[in-house]
């Protein structure tokens, strides 16, 4: 092999090293930092109704009072909820401590706003999911929604 391919192949390989450093460093602040709005008030701002999702009267929608976790390590859990909100992860001061690698320790919160539960993720690394589609603002949890939270169903419940 000549002195030119040899020097290049080096710089590539240096090139992509630096690139996996660099990925892992942004990944890693992802995942230690809150977004600053919930940093700074802890408020939760609703977004207005999304035009795919039809919306019941208040009357006509049911609310859930709790949340089972239905897959995962903490299966058959269930979380009653009141009126505090309920923060997800792998701190050891969250509400439901999971202990998942796909979990960032403050993952996910779910607080009652007006008369519906919110769902807002903390700016986690692997994200928050209702359903199949991944929420990147908070939204509202229904009766039945499943929430996935790394490896963790949660289903809210009547």
């Amino acid at each position: 092999m000549s002195d030119l391919a040899l020097t290049v192949v080096r710089l590539a390989f240096l090139a992509l090293l630096w690139s996996f450093v660099v990925f892992t460093v942004i990944a890693l602040s992802r995942d230690l930092r809150q977004p600053a709005q919930t940093a700074r008030t802890g408020a939760v701002v609703v977004p207005g109704p999304n035009r795919r999702s039809r919306r019941l009267p208040r009357a006509g929608r049911r609310q859930p009072s709790k949340l089972v976790v239905t897959e995962g390590e903490l299966a058959g859990t269930v979380v009653p909820l009141g009126t505090t909100a309920i923060t997800i992860g792998r701190a050891p001061d969250s509400t439901l401590v999971i202990e998942d690698d796909y979990a960032s320790s403050r993952h996910a919160r779910i607080c009652l706003v007006d008369t519906d539960w919110v769902v807002e993720d903390l700016g986690s690394t692997n994200g928050t999911w209702i359903e199949r589609t991944r929420i990147t603002e908070p939204a509202v949890l229904h009766v039945g929604s499943n929430l996935r939270v790394g490896r963790t169903t949660i289903q809210a419940r009547r």
